[in-house]
């Protein structure tokens, strides 16, 4: 007896077109009231979330709404001494934050605000004997870091302070036998540190070193029969994996290997079409805990370029 595919169901009154307007208007009300429940919540990823957003708002050439001057105090209030930068004032320095920061004075052409020095410093201060990258003072290692630790640097143009022959020898002795990556050697796969990890190649010129069609063939399962993308086998499809599983895909030049008209049929149907914002998967509520928000707008981000290439597709 075969075992059953977890997957979800998606309605036939479901969503089928991309709601712009709600979504630009969702995402330009973040941070608008202060006082709300779901902002104080953010505080503790809300770099990371001011970048996700403007990303997105570009895409839709909606940039213009936001506050390019405030959010580039609240970037410069937010480095340390040390040059890292945290999440909100007040928060410890992280890879994490640096890096959506540099990304966001980059998107701005803004990186002078900040010490850059310090930032390349601090992010030197972080790698370690074996080659990895802690995320910031307390330790903690993962493959995310080592890929925040070089997309950084890269931005700056200062690739060269870091040891990178060890540097790409811990991410290769996180890859697994099924061509994924794992957050530390012998960890399993997961399309979010595969992101990170062929992210990291990509950058280092290292992407030979990834075994494409093996790896390709793994991201390419993560498809169920719904069109909707999960993270590991035997999970049920998140909305957020249409950008893990298919940058990922993008990276290693197998992007075809997916249902692209299914995806984004999953994808619409998660839709909040009173609000805007996504829903985890087609029939729940949308959520008002930040971290979901963060990962709505990721799916955003890949929706409009995925309808964007798709159109160039049928030209």
């Amino acid at each position: 007896m075969g075992t059953q595919v977890k997957d979800v169901v998606i309605k036939p009154d479901a969503p089928h077109t991309l709601l712009l307007d709600k979504h630009a208007d969702y995402i330009a009300a973040y941070g608008s009231k202060k006082d709300d429940y779901e902002y104080t919540l953010s505080e503790y990823l809300r770099m990371s979330g001011i970048y996700w957003g403007l990303t997105v708002m570009d895409l839709m050439g909606q940039l213009s709404r936001m506050n390019r001057e405030e959010i580039i105090e609240f970037i410069k209030s937010c480095q340390h001494d040390c040059g890292g930068i945290s999440a909100s004032t007040g928060h410890d320095p992280h890879l994490l934050y640096t890096l959506s920061a540099v990304q966001i004075l980059s998107l701005y052409d803004s990186i002078n605000a900040i010490d850059v020095d310090k930032v390349v410093d601090y992010v030197k201060g972080l790698q370690q004997e074996d080659g990895s990258f802690a995320g910031d003072k307390w330790g903690e290692i993962d493959t995310r870091f080592s890929f925040c630790a070089v997309a950084t640097l890269a931005l700056l143009g200062k690739l060269d302070v870091i040891n990178m022959d060890k540097a790409v020898g811990f991410v290769l002795s996180c890859m697994n036998f099924d061509g994924g990556f794992g957050c530390r050697p012998g960890s399993e796969s997961h399309a979010g540190q595969i992101y990170c990890c062929t992210g990291f190649l990509s950058i280092t010129g290292q992407l030979h070193q990834v075994n494409a069609d093996l790896l390709g063939w793994w991201l390419c399962e993560r498809q169920l029969p719904s069109g909707g993308l999960n993270g590991r086998p035997e999970k049920l499809p998140d909305v957020c994996y249409s950008w893990w599983v298919l940058a990922s895909l993008k990276i290693i030049g197998r992007i075809h290997w997916i249902d692209k008209a299914k995806l984004c049929s999953f994808i619409l149907a998660c839709q909040d079409e009173e609000t805007g914002g996504f829903a985890d998967r087609p029939g729940d509520v949308c959520s008002i805990f930040p971290s979901r928000w963060i990962l709505s707008t990721l799916c955003l981000v890949w929706l409009v370029c995925l309808c964007w290439e798709m159109s160039r597709s049928n030209q």
